[in-house]
């Protein structure tokens, strides 16, 4: 019990100094999932606009794949990108195995369907207001895309603090493809589970309350948004 309050103290030292390897792995973390929700976004809005907008055949089937995805183990995604990135794989000349741009592609295939699935889910209703509006309108379908993008501006933010949570939270993928390499690919998650298995528990303790702090912020942000914009419907 002494070795555990112990630690925790250690814990908050770190915290409340500064720690250098512990602000670095932060700001590591950060920095690879900002990117990755960043170029996810770009993938899963107009994706999830489109199917909101257009019916073509596969449009169940595309939605449905998307459900189905959000629950696909984020260590096989780990391995399918590390056997692309491989040495022996179509993109091993890249050389980007093991290296922060590997994290960053791995945790956008994980989060895409996340974040296109809770984005088409809110675009699907604001689209049965706007229909018979936009259609009276003659707009394009870019111009329709363009409006409910804007208009559903809150749902989209909260599809990506889901999609941010989800991210920073990850260990299998990163791992398998990072190789939690000190001051290169270690993050939160990695660095937490290595120090863990270390006995460091100090370290562990304060990565593990930065995580904490920001999967809280996430979530009461998400929540804030929500009774926002239920607020703006009434």
């Amino acid at each position: 019990m002494s070795d555990i309050w112990g630690g925790m103290t250690q814990a908050f030292w770190l915290l409340i100094t500064l720690d250098a390897d512990l602000v670095e792995i932060t700001l590591r973390s950060l920095r690879v999932t900002l990117t990755a929700l960043l170029a996810a976004s770009l993938i899963a809005f107009p994706l999830a606009a489109l199917i909101s907008v257009r019916r073509f055949r596969l449009r169940r089937v595309t939605i449905a794949v998307l459900n189905a995805l959000m629950g696909l183990p984020p260590v096989v995604v780990g391995l399918a990108v590390y056997v692309l990135l491989s040495r022996s794989g179509p993109f091993g000349v890249l050389g980007l195995l093991f290296t922060p741009t590997a994290m960053i592609i791995a945790q956008v295939i994980i989060i895409v369907p996340l974040i296109a699935s809770i984005a088409h889910q809110s675009l699907r209703e604001l689209w049965s207001d706007y229909h018979d509006l936009l259609i009276s309108l003659n707009t394009t379908k870019w111009q329709r895309i363009q409006a409910l993008l804007w208009d559903g501006r809150r749902a989209l933010l909260t599809a990506a603090l889901a999609g941010f949570g989800r991210a920073i939270g990850e260990v299998g993928a990163i791992m398998v493809v990072g190789g939690n390499i000190d001051h290169a690919t270690r993050v939160l998650t990695t660095a937490i589970a290595l120090e863990t298995g270390k006995g460091d528990f100090a370290l562990a303790l304060g990565l593990g309350f930065v995580l904490i702090a920001l999967a809280l912020i996430v979530n009461l942000l998400i929540h804030w948004l929500s009774h926002t914009e239920s607020e703006g419907r009434w």
